[in-house]
């Protein structure tokens, strides 16, 4: 069997297209941490600075013959894409931790009706007024509806650990809280996105399919809860290479054979993640995992938020209008959702503040809910750079604010 293969100057341009996106991600990633604000806002910024809203716009025939310098070159670089996204949500499934600290109880319920539920079902009056402009080519209105009302209540796990470690805050009370909601928020709109893009790719709306999606999607990650829970994680010492071996064949496996049963690679990485982390759930696997996290995090990752960024043209593809309603809507209901909640509790006026602008953080999961559903054709290109405006002003926002209110109260995120 003969495999075909490019040619040298094809991969010489290839490597070229690939260092020079892990290059500005690095750069304004860097940047945008030194002025205290999320990495992955800055490595967007750098696809965007190589894409249609500057140097493309710039220098057209030379970006060109960089990034379409061959007609396959933009499916090569899509596997860069992909692996990026799956090895992100492998990370995020690893990281998982559902811990609820009974004390916290009732702040996570009243916090995830706030911060879900409520922004979710206030979503559903403003999909008709956006749907005329952001609805996909598919024009699928039961995906659309579903990614527009996750759009509006998704939060970020990995955005908001590293404000919260970068701050010295992590372990905190307020942390610990804002961490298990994230985690069963997402687990839920993860189940959802897959949903849509199900609905997408048959063109059928059957119940009876959507509740076995919905069945399958939460009874894989509740066998596996159970079962770390009832038997003993593999203490023993596992060769380096047969550790990462048999993570990524999981990994490769589980995201082909759970695509047939309606389950999308996004959330199949994520379960593997979750299956790893019960199976080797020791400190030698951790540091094994630490090795793979700085690899992925150095390559794989930025090269992904570098191509999410590319693809934005902020000159020609959006409205600014539609861009803000959206962004007061979505900030918006998040936030008064959340206080509304919290006013069944004695919490100060801050500590309600702290909360509801921290749970806007969109950060990695809205990135992941923006390219699956463009690439799935729910939504179009409009929408697509709106999430992902939305996501990097909503992350900036939270990191900022908390900051300033540790500046007044040191002890504020222990004492409420």
């Amino acid at each position: 069997m003969k495999l075909t293969t490019l040619s040298e100057s094809q991969i010489t341009i290839t490597f070229i297209a690939l260092a020079l996106l892990l290059l500005f991600s690095y750069i304004f990633g860097s940047l945008m941490e030194k002025i205290k604000g999320p990495r992955v806002v800055g490595e967007i910024l750098g696809g965007m600075i190589l894409g249609g809203s500057f140097l493309f716009l710039l220098f057209p025939d030379f970006m060109k013959n960089i990034f379409f310098s061959y007609p396959e070159e933009g499916q090569v670089l899509n596997i860069f894409y992909q692996l990026g996204l799956i090895f992100l949500m492998f990370l995020s499934g690893y990281n998982t931790e559902i811990n609820i600290d009974k004390k916290n109880s009732k702040t996570i319920i009243l916090v995830f009706i706030g911060a879900t539920i409520i922004p979710m079902l206030c979503a559903i009056p403003f999909i008709n007024m956006f749907k005329e402009f952001f609805i996909g080519s598919i024009n699928n209105n039961i995906s659309f509806s579903l990614v527009f009302c996750i759009g509006v209540a998704i939060t970020s796990i990995p955005v908001i650990s590293k404000i919260f470690f970068d701050m010295g805050i992590m372990n905190s009370k307020f942390s610990n809280i804002i961490l298990t909601i994230a985690t069963f928020q997402d687990l839920c709109l993860w189940v959802l996105l897959n949903i849509a893009t199900r609905v997408a790719t048959t063109g059928i709306i059957k119940l009876s399919e959507m509740i076995i999606i919905v069945l399958v999607t939460l009874g894989l990650f509740t066998l596996i809860t159970i079962i770390s829970k009832k038997a003993k994680s593999i203490n023993k010492k596992t060769d380096t290479k047969l550790f990462y071996t048999i993570s990524f064949i999981l990994l490769l496996i589980s995201c082909g054979l759970l695509s047939k049963l309606g389950i999308n690679i996004m959330y199949s990485s994520f379960l593997v993640g979750y299956i790893i982390k019960t199976l080797f759930n020791n400190n030698e696997s951790k540091n094994k995992i630490s090795v793979l996290e700085n690899m992925i995090f150095s390559f794989f990752v930025p090269i992904y938020f570098a191509l999410v960024g590319i693809q934005l043209n902020v000159i020609h593809d959006i409205s600014f209008f539609r861009f803000l309603l959206f962004f007061i809507i979505a900030f918006g209901l998040e936030f008064l959702g959340t206080w509304l909640m919290l006013l069944f509790t004695d919490f100060k006026r801050e500590t309600k503040m702290n909360f509801a602008i921290t749970m806007n953080a969109r950060g990695g999961p809205g990135i992941v809910l923006a390219t699956v559903a463009y690439a799935s054709n729910i939504i179009n290109i409009e929408f697509f750079t709106i999430l992902i405006l939305t996501t990097m002003l909503s992350s900036m926002i939270a990191g900022y604010y908390l900051r300033y209110q540790q500046n007044k109260d040191k002890r504020i995120f222990e004492n409420f």
